[in-house]
């Protein structure tokens, strides 16, 4: 029996993909991004519930009816990416049953190598829609911001522009660390390269979960930043042709 490691669920998401979406919470994260909201998602294979794709889906069709032609379910994180094979199991079961199915991913574990590549093929088969991020488009601004490298991730857009397979990206605006004009016309560049783009948004930053971050004793780094001005949030969006 395959299960899943699920953080919480989120029964009426209305910014998580098209229209009104279930949203699945896994646990488990490789990434440290100093921005995380969901600090008390990282520890994988330990912490929140093992459930099956069935349970899950039982549970998502109770609110079908409000989902609306665009709706479904969308698996967030954490990150998704590390439960494959629930992931698989879950979306091939809710296409199976004509639910619409959404992945919003940070990109990390991507790789052409196997086995991870044929699992991921597999995956997009049953994948309607991604939500991915920029964290940044420079490589060591974004491995101190996220302690990761993003080489992979870039090849993830990649990947999937050349598969066509649609996609909303997200850009969080963090004052002093992801707001430099520079480095996001230089994403608007990159973005400029793939053919599957919907929308990209920008998300203004916030500190709503730092406390979660001071209750399991993790050092903030961004405890004092500010979230960004609404001339800041404009100002970014109009360099990346954002909604």
């Amino acid at each position: 029996m395959i299960q899943g490691r699920i953080h919480s669920i989120e029964t009426f998401g209305s910014v998580d993909g098209p229209g009104t979406r279930f949203i699945i919470f896994v646990q488990g994260c490789h990434m440290r991004c100093l921005y995380c909201h969901n600090v008390d998602t990282w520890k994988c294979g330990q912490g929140g519930q093992l459930k099956t794709a069935d349970e899950l889906l039982d549970q998502a069709e109770r609110y079908r009816p409000y989902w609306g032609p665009e709706g479904g379910i969308t698996v967030s994180g954490g990150e998704p990416l590390l439960q494959m094979e629930f992931l698989l199991d879950l979306f091939r079961k809710a296409k199976a049953r004509g639910i619409g199915t959404c992945i919003d991913t940070a990109g990390q574990p991507f790789t052409r190598k196997e086995p991870f590549f044929s699992q991921f093929q597999q995956l997009m088969e049953v994948t309607d829609i991604l939500l991915v991020d920029v964290k940044h488009i420079d490589p060591e601004a974004h491995k101190k911001l996220t302690g990761q490298p993003n080489d992979n991730i870039l090849d993830l857009f990649r990947y999937l522009s050349d598969s066509k397979k649609p996609i909303w990206v997200r850009q969080v605006l963090v004052p002093g660390w992801t707001d430099d004009p520079a480095s996001l016309k230089r994403t608007r560049q990159f973005l400029d390269t793939l053919a599957n783009i919907q929308r990209v948004e920008v998300l203004p930053y916030h500190n709503m979960g730092l406390y979660k971050w001071e209750e399991l004793g993790i050092p903030n780094q961004l405890k004092d930043v500010k979230p960004p001005t609404r001339e800041e949030v404009d100002k970014a969006r109009a360099i990346l042709r954002a909604i």
